[in-house]
């Protein structure tokens, strides 16, 4: 399960998470060997400590979880979270300026982040794909390639659904093979890991990541 491992991010962003809590899932991503472990920004500086030494990443949301701060806001949060450690950023976009069509408005959100991260940290577009249609959801996804994204990351885990593969698979075609693709949400065995990763995607965030990796089945939340 090592490989699975390795492009898991563990995630804990709930919002009563205490420090304890985020010491162990810093453990078990050293155990395990996880790709990252995504935090709310609070959480960097001490995650990077945690994790020092480690192959481990650290992963900070942006804009979490709605998306419809300010491009500006967005921008120092992500200044702020690379400064205290952060190696990805998982950043929500502005839904209501996509469905509104604003799309040079939800481009230059996007923008404002990859700028900002460009040669210090990978950026991971969240378009909360069960909130828009399937043209919004290629939309979504182009805009995010056209900024320059390095991902785009099915959803947040605090919306009305998760990850599908009928979603991976629409992603990654709409994406190419250069941009990689993050299912999210609902992801809590090793069997829906395996489909998302057939259906197209390179990176998996669960919160149940220990028992995907054991090939058990976690009745934890997505997040």
């Amino acid at each position: 399960m090592k490989n699975i491992a390795s492009i898991i991010d563990h995630t804990i962003l709930k919002p009563d998470t205490t420090i304890e809590t985020v010491k162990k899932v810093c453990e078990e991503a050293k155990e395990y060997g996880f790709a990252s472990v995504c935090v709310n920004p609070y959480y960097v500086s001490d995650v990077k400590k945690l994790l020092e030494g480690t192959d481990v990443k650290v992963t900070s949301v942006i804009g979490f979880p709605l998306g419809c701060t300010l491009k500006e806001v967005k921008a120092f949060e992500a200044k702020k979270a690379i400064e205290d450690g952060a190696d990805e950023l998982d950043m929500v976009i502005n839904i209501g300026a996509l469905k509104d069509k604003k799309y040079d408005v939800v481009k230059e959100d996007i923008k404002a982040v990859v700028d900002e991260a460009e040669g210090k940290a990978i950026v991971k577009v969240i378009i909360e794909a069960c909130l828009l249609t399937d043209d919004e959801k290629i939309m979504a996804c182009k805009l995010a390639k056209e900024a320059g994204a390095d991902f785009v990351k099915t959803s947040t885990g605090f919306s009305t659904g998760g990850a599908t593969v009928e979603d991976i698979r629409l992603m990654r075609e709409t994406v190419g093979e250069n941009v990689g693709v993050k299912a999210s949400g609902g992801v809590r065995d090793i069997e829906k890991a395996k489909v998302m990763i057939e259906a197209g995607a390179t990176r998996i965030g669960a919160s149940s990541s220990v028992a995907i990796v054991k090939g058990e089945e976690s009745g934890d939340s997505d997040y």
